[in-house]
């Protein structure tokens, strides 16, 4: 008797072990096969070349999770995503267009991140004989047209503005300024000798073989330049937005933004 009662009760504890371990496996499975997850992210342009990387590196660590990402002036994606546009993440180039998407209450405000700084140059063609040196110097003959970003739509164009103004030339370039839809299009007029020069960021600059910097504006000449970036409050991908947002300040990321020439803050 007491021999079946053992046998019983070692059925019993059999039973429970196994029944735990499926439990186990079942909630195991659950989480790694999580359902696939497309994220849509709305750049600053001038993120074109550090962003096909982070993407590559990203899609390695989360397979389960695709990027598409839409490239444009920051002014540009703040007025489409006030618009209704479905974005899951905004990337900007300047603080006043995140605000803007802000203050519209279209943002998860707790996932608000300042993520970089650039630098503003003036560009000329690699082959370009001019000889000036410094930002109140595009007044010189040389020097016939100059392309900046819309200054509404583009915060380079706006930065580029304000450093003319700072440098007290912009009344007198009025006449050769010629104005992009980005800071991609502006750099690509300067490469490919449509315009005598430029203003873009540096890593614009870094990025392109065609282009030569002659000048760095002042700190002091413009906002400084800040790339926030956030999750829109509207995301039907809140958490895995949440979880790209976050890792944009990793270390891994870290790496490829100053490989590219940002600054991390």
């Amino acid at each position: 008797m007491k021999m079946l009662k053992k046998g019983f009760l070692l059925v019993a504890l059999l039973s429970i072990v196994f029944a735990m371990t499926g439990c186990q496996t079942a909630t195991k499975s659950t989480t790694t096969s999580a359902a696939p997850v497309t994220l849509t992210i709305s750049a600053a342009a001038s993120l074109t070349d550090a962003m096909g990387e982070i993407q590559t590196l990203y899609q390695k660590e989360q397979p389960n999770v695709t990027l598409a990402v839409n490239f444009g002036g920051s002014g540009t994606l703040a007025t489409q995503i006030v618009q209704g546009a479905d974005v899951d993440v905004f990337m900007s180039a300047a603080i006043k267009d995140m605000t803007t998407v802000k203050d519209a209450g279209l943002l998860d405000e707790t996932t608000i991140k300042n993520l970089l700084g650039n630098e503003l140059v003036l560009v000329v063609p690699k082959d370009s004989t001019t000889t000036i040196t410094d930002f109140a110097q595009v007044t010189d003959p040389s020097i016939t047209s100059i392309g900046l970003g819309e200054p509404t739509t583009v915060p380079a164009g706006q930065y580029a503005v304000d450093a003319f103004t700072y440098y007290n030339v912009m009344d007198q370039i009025s006449d050769k300024i010629v104005y992009g839809k980005d800071v991609k299009e502006v750099l690509n007029w300067v490469q490919t000798g449509n315009v005598d020069a430029g203003v873009v960021y540096s890593t614009d600059a870094k990025a392109s073989t065609g282009v030569k910097v002659i000048a760095t504006a002042a700190a002091a000449s413009h906002k400084a330049i800040v790339y926030p970036a956030a999750v829109i409050k509207a995301s039907k991908n809140a958490d895995a937005a949440k979880s790209f947002v976050d890792y944009l300040s990793s270390d891994a990321a870290k790496q490829v933004f100053v490989k590219y020439g940002f600054t991390t803050l």
